[in-house]
């Protein structure tokens, strides 16, 4: 484990609870034997599942904690409130940590992260409120990354539970909830059920953002997934070419911006792609451009395309050295295709990233 990631150092002393107020342990519920010794308000079975739960969620959220279970004595309802509202907090909290953990491939960390956030969720909501469903999607994500199907399964059930209690659930809500029982289906083999809940998802989500928005490429790839495994590869080719379409322009008006928000510091922000979704992105375009180099319809027009994508979505990321690699992959497919459009922007980007080489060497002001 690294260094920055390791929980406080503590001497390992079994702790004597008087009976009938035992503590349980925050990873598995077992009774537990040891506590944090920075928050003091949460407990563990053993030094693993301590390990464990500082790496995924527990660094980020210790001294959060103790405000939280801290027992108050005053009954006012001020202070109620006031715990409900830092329980709501941490829950976001969880959430966003979960998902840049999937985003990274950590399942057994986004598991614990995800668990956190729903066991929160449920001390702030009702039962069946529809603001338990995040909390599920995360957990049947993570169990998949685990191989878990049988979890995944379990929590999607859940979750389609709360959202029939809900019919006035939000488009935002239903379409991500069948997105993940598409992924279920996927995993399961059963292809048309994965198609039909993959259609739903899109349809959902081009009612809640639109037609051009990006919130579709992800059901558009898992579906072109599917459509692979049943050998329709020009389907495939139709999907891939929407995606890296839309992503294109998107990134396109981004670059733009940024290099706008650069020249005139005054208005300079972080990258508007936070770290999850442009893991997810990379991800995913990634295996796009993989599939256009190796296809024996080799087409550089979209060679070009995604490889260009990739340039800007990490240019601005702030990693300029994947940004040439693949700007440079653009510009040599490019090169290919007589007066091509994109070779004029991939010069253009290429030399933005030499600028900010040379402004980067010593002695440039």
């Amino acid at each position: 484990m690294d260094a920055k990631l390791q929980p406080p150092a503590y001497k390992v002393i079994p702790i004597a609870f008087p009976k009938g107020s035992e503590k349980f342990c925050e990873v598995c519920q077992q009774v537990a034997y040891i506590q944090c010794p920075k928050c003091r308000v949460t407990f563990y079975c053993n030094v693993d599942h301590q390990q464990a739960d500082w790496a995924a969620i527990h660094e980020r959220i210790c001294q959060l904690l103790v405000p939280i279970r801290t027992p108050v004595l005053t009954l006012q309802q001020s202070s109620f409130v006031e715990k409900q509202i830092k329980k709501a907090e941490l829950v976001e909290i969880c959430r966003l940590v979960a998902q840049r953990k999937l985003s990274e491939g950590k399942h057994q960390e986004a598991l614990l992260a995800a668990q956190f956030c729903l066991h929160c969720s449920m001390d702030v909501h009702r039962s069946y409120s529809v603001q338990l469903v995040p909390a599920y999607l995360l957990l049947a994500e993570a169990n998949m990354g685990l191989g878990k199907l049988a979890l995944v399964t379990e929590h999607l059930s859940q979750a389609e539970w709360v959202v029939s209690k809900n019919p006035e659930c939000g488009l935002s809500i239903r379409h991500r909830l069948h997105r993940s029982l598409g992924r279920l289906h996927t995993a399961t083999g059963n292809l048309d059920d994965a198609l039909f809940h993959f259609s739903n998802d899109i349809y959902l989500a081009s009612e809640e953002y639109g037609l051009n928005s990006t919130v579709l490429c992800g059901g558009y790839f898992l579906m072109a997934d599917v459509f692979a495994k049943q050998g329709k590869m020009s389907i495939v080719r139709s999907l891939y070419s929407e995606i890296s379409n839309t992503w294109h322009s998107h990134l396109t008006k981004l670059l733009e911006t940024q290099v706008q928000n650069t020249a005139n510091p005054a208005k300079f922000s972080l990258s508007p792609i936070d770290c999850s979704q442009q893991n997810e992105v990379d991800k995913m375009l990634r295996a796009i451009l993989e599939f256009e180099q190796n296809d024996c319809r080799k087409d550089s027009s979209q060679i070009v395309l995604v490889a260009h994508c990739l340039a800007m979505l990490w240019f601005i990321g702030g990693d300029s050295l994947k940004a040439g690699g693949f700007a440079s992959t653009a510009l040599q497919a490019s090169q290919l295709i007589p007066e091509d459009d994109l070779t004029e922007p991939i010069q253009g980007l290429l030399q933005l990233l030499q600028n900010l080489q040379t402004d980067a060497q010593p002695g440039c002001n």
